[in-house]
């Protein structure tokens, strides 16, 4: 999975560059860093905890690992919260989904301004420790975060921050399970705990009952790297990065049939097209665009008719897409959309925890069904069952895994269906 990390093309200029600056991409090198202005996030919120709330809440940041969710929301449930014995951050970085790419580059390259990120979103609602949660296969990531962290607890800020909490903050890096489905948040509550990450249903929501009982608060890596920069340039200036209603800047994961793939910051709500032809330079040897991946393979897919939209939350939404993680895997004419789309249901049912019947079993006959049509052995009564599996599963499972194996299907065979057809026995 190492391998597979890849950045934005030395002859692009990704702008306006917040996360991924040159300038601030400084690794586990703490002295660069405050060089370049890291800490004075941090030392605002010493001053004031309470005010970092607020300007989150005005810059309308949303979380970026997928959900979109208000980030200030779950801010506000853990901060009404009292702390009676623990209260607890996981900053997010399981990332493990094929097509995405972003959180790992942010962890070995700005390490210092996720966790200063995190630890700002601790005095802003009292948090005390912070779990930093890791896709066990990031190697680099893992060593920039393990560096980083053991020159911060060197410096003043561990004793600054204790002073304002009333209680020494805790820090930990912690390698995930392994599993897809550990990035799920209650699934990584259950691996923090010591257990196996199972996902848990809800309510109650971590918030109010996470790990241990206590208060927790879950953000993406990607959603905590944000945070430095609102809090030192302002909520007003973080909107106006956005194009049109959407604010900020996300990073996006280009992979597929393009000429420059990468991960490239852009504002929030670049049509699709730019992202394509300007910034992956187009398709490989001039092909057409056939469907475009959103989000990675637990999504949706869009298709030529939608180059131009927006991509953000709710401009995709209303397309009846997803943003996602931003992941956007591009398929050219020539590539066949059932292959594919059995290779990302085979690697969902692969995933599947087996907790909930619905979702192992039907992701599992999914993938069989699926790989059936994929090598001309699948009949007309194999396409109707994966198409009534797709009115049946949704909302089944604990967690997303089983809804975005059925997104995915379902998409396809909204814009592919007579592909499928054409592949039956």
């Amino acid at each position: 999975m190492e391998s597979m990390i890849v950045e934005t093309p030395q002859h692009e200029t990704a702008a306006p560059q917040v996360l991924l600056h040159p300038g601030q991409r400084v690794g586990a090198d703490m002295v660069r860093w405050r060089k370049q202005g890291g800490g004075a996030a941090f030392a605002r919120a010493l001053l004031a905890p309470a005010l970092v709330r607020e300007e989150i809440r005005n810059s309308e940041l949303r979380g970026l690992g997928g959900s979109g969710f208000p980030v200030w929301k779950k801010w506000e449930s853990v901060s009404a919260e009292p702390r009676i014995t623990d209260k607890y951050l996981i900053v997010n970085g399981n990332e493990d989904e094929p097509g995405t790419y972003k959180d790992r580059l942010l962890l070995q390259e700005t390490p210092f301004q996720v966790i200063e990120g995190a630890v700002v979103a601790a005095l802003a609602n009292g948090i005390n420790r912070i779990i930093f949660y890791v896709n066990p296969d990031l190697a680099r990531a893992l060593a920039a975060m393990k560096s980083a962290l053991e020159q911060w607890q060197a410096s003043e800020f561990p004793a600054q921050a204790a002073k304002v909490l009333g209680t020494p903050l805790y820090l930990k890096l912690l390698p995930g399970s392994g599993h897809y489905i550990g990035g799920e948040e209650t699934a990584a509550m259950s691996w923090v705990e010591g257990g196996f990450p199972f996902p848990r249903g809800k309510p109650p929501y971590p918030a109010q009952a996470g790990i241990h009982g206590c208060p927790t608060l879950i953000n993406n890596v990607e959603t905590m790297a944000n945070v430095p920069q609102i809090i030192v340039q302002g909520a007003d200036w973080f909107r106006a990065l956005g194009k049109g209603l959407a604010a900020g800047t996300k990073l996006y994961s280009l992979s597929g049939d393009v000429l420059y793939p990468g991960v490239f910051e852009l504002p929030m709500g670049t049509p699709l097209r730019e992202l394509i032809f300007v910034h992956g330079g187009g398709l490989l040897s001039g092909k057409p665009l056939k469907a475009v991946f959103t989000g990675g393979p637990s999504s949706t897919l869009l298709t030529p008719v939608d180059l131009d939209v927006a991509m953000d939350f709710d401009s995709l939404r209303a397309r009846g897409a997803n943003l996602g993680t931003g992941a956007m895997i591009v398929i050219s004419e020539g590539t066949g959309i059932v292959k594919r789309v059995a290779e990302y249901e085979r690697f969902f049912a692969h995933s599947s925890c087996g907790q909930c019947n619905s979702c192992k079993v039907g992701t599992a006959t999914i993938s069989r069904l699926l790989d059936l049509i994929d090598t001309g052995q699948g009949t007309a009564a194999d396409l109707t069952t994966l198409k009534y599996l797709c009115t049946m599963l949704p909302g089944s499972g604990r967690c997303h895994l089983v809804n975005g194996a059925v997104q995915l299907l379902d998409s396809a065979f909204r814009h592919f269906d007579e592909e499928f057809r054409q592949a039956l026995h």
